[in-house]
This record gives structure tokens, C-alpha cells and sequence, in this order.
């Protein structure tokens, strides 16, 4: 069965997906769930990206199963480590992603992250932020969308290129690898092809690198975009010579296609 394994429901600050809304288009598709709230602690906007997740768990517990599994989205700060590291250790997720959304107290989703500044520049130290954290937050189990920034980066051509980027890249897959993490492949932006041809050496580059695993989500916020793309991320997958996983008690479970 294949596993979407990022989502967001009601206790995101930006989703208002419901439990029932996801575990139907799951059953529809007969394709398993991995809720995915996600959790940015001091985010610049006060009461924003933080949840309780005492009553997630008593809300969810009883929709747990096999086929629908509670975890977590954190994003990584290194002022943060500590705090973020009790989170993971204190409550039963099955999976817990790590993912960059804020560099210098700035969402990397607004404009003034990228005022007068060049592409190299702010993707240099969106990569250097993300290689430091991986330093120390091995308490993650997949590398959140490591094309983030090209959702929302103010340039002509915001895209990922590894021609373009490719020694902090390296740094980064090779940390991934090495600590034998999964890298997410992260299907919103599959839909356009320039996309996929952007994206596909990276993940050459991955398994090159040493990296096996890979785990698959949508990042959906509505229940229509659940499963999203997917083919073309399995294809993806398979093209370069990686596993698709899920994780289950925060263990790896490969998916049986």
C-alpha cells in the first residue's frame, strides 16, 4: 500500500482539513495517511504554527490504525534544538519530519526575505541553515521538501538547479545519507514537468551519495490534494534508484508496490 506521508489538518495554523475529510479521500484512494500537523515554535507570528499536542492525540487516537498514523512536522531552528528534541521525545509520533521554514526569525514565505538580495545569496544560506541543523536534529526521520524555497523565492527563475547549487547540495544529501535519514520527495510541484527535470538529479545525486530511502507527501491541506502527483513521485523514486518508505513507530516500513 502506498502512505502520503505529509499532510495538515485543523491543528496546522494553515489547514482546516478535517480527520474525516482525510481518512475518506485515503479510503477512496486506498492509499494510507500520515497526519503531519505542523509545529514551528517561536514563529515570528505570535500563537501561529504551534499546537497542543496533548489533545491531537487524545482528538486523532482512536482514528490510529495501520493505515492512518499521527506524526509531526517540526521546523528545524538551531536556537531550537533543544526544545524541538523534547517534542520528538516526549510524545508517541509515528513519523517525525524536519523541515526549514524560518531563517533570522523570517518565514522564507514573505517577500522580505528576498528583498535586495541575489538568488545565490539567499539559497546559499537557506542551505547552510539546513546542512547546520542536520548536524544536530538526528532525532528527525525525513528531510521535509528541500525544494521549499523554490515555491516562493522572488526571482525570474526560482527553481532548484543542481548545476546552480550543486556543493551545498552536496553537503546537504550527503549529511541526509550519512545519517541515514529519508529524503522527502514532496509531489505539489510535480505537476509541471521543468519541475520534475529540475528536481531528478538531486535525487540522482542522493543515491550517489549513498542515500536509499525516500518518503512521499503531498504536503496536502485539502483532502483533494491528498495523494497528489504521485505517480510521478514514485517514478521518480524509481529512476534513481530509491526506496519509498513510511514510518510506523518512528521505524522505516518499505511500501509494497
Amino acid at each position: 500500500m502506498q502512505f502520503d506521508t505529509h499532510m495538515h489538518t485543523r491543528f496546522s495554523t494553515d489547514s482546516r482539513m478535517t480527520i474525516e475529510e482525510a481518512a475518506a479521500r485515503g479510503r477512496e484512494l486506498g492509499m494510507g495517511i500520515i497526519i503531519t500537523e505542523h509545529l514551528d515554535l517561536e514563529y515570528p507570528k505570535p500563537k501561529a504554527f504551534v499546537f497542543d499536542i496533548y489533545e491531537y492525540f487524545r482528538a486523532y487516537g482512536d482514528w490510529r490504525s495501520d493505515t492512518l498514523l499521527l506524526g509531526i512536522e517540526l521546523g528545524m531552528r538551531m536556537d531550537l534544538v533543544q526544545e524541538n528534541a523534547a517534542v520528538a521525545a516526549r510524545h508517541p509520533f509515528d513519523f517525525v519530519i524536519g523541515s526549514i521554514h524560518v531563517i533570522d526569525n523570517i518565514d522564507i514565505y514573505q517577500e522580505d526575505f528576498y528583498a535586495s538580495r541575489t538568488k545565490a545569496a539567499v539559497y546559499g544560506q537557506y542551505f547552510a541553515s539546513m546542512l547546520a541543523c542536520l548536524g544536530c536534529y538526528d532525532f528527525i526521520d525525513s528531510l521535509g521538501h528541500i525544494d521549499y524555497i523554490a515555491r516562493y523565492a522572488r526571482f525570474e527563475d526560482p527553481e532548484l538547479h543542481y548545476g546552480e547549487f550543486g556543493a551545498a547540495l552536496d553537503a546537504v544529501l550527503g549529511r541526509v545519507a550519512e545519517r541515514e535519514k529519508a529524503l522527502e520527495i514532496n509531489t505539489r510541484r510535480l505537476g509541471d514537468p521543468d519541475v520534475v527535470a529540475a528536481l531528478l538529479p538531486i535525487y540522482h545525486r542522493f543515491h550517489q551519495l549513498g542515500g536509499r530511502l525516500v518518503t512521499i507527501g503531498s504536503d496536502a491541506h485539502r483532502a483533494e490534494e491528498i495523494g497528489k502527483h504521485f505517480k510521478v513521485a514514485f517514478d521518480m523514486a524509481a529512476a534513481c534508484g530509491l526506496r519509498p518508505v513510511y514510518y510506523k513507530d518512528r521505524k522505516p516500513e518499505y511500501v509494497k508496490l
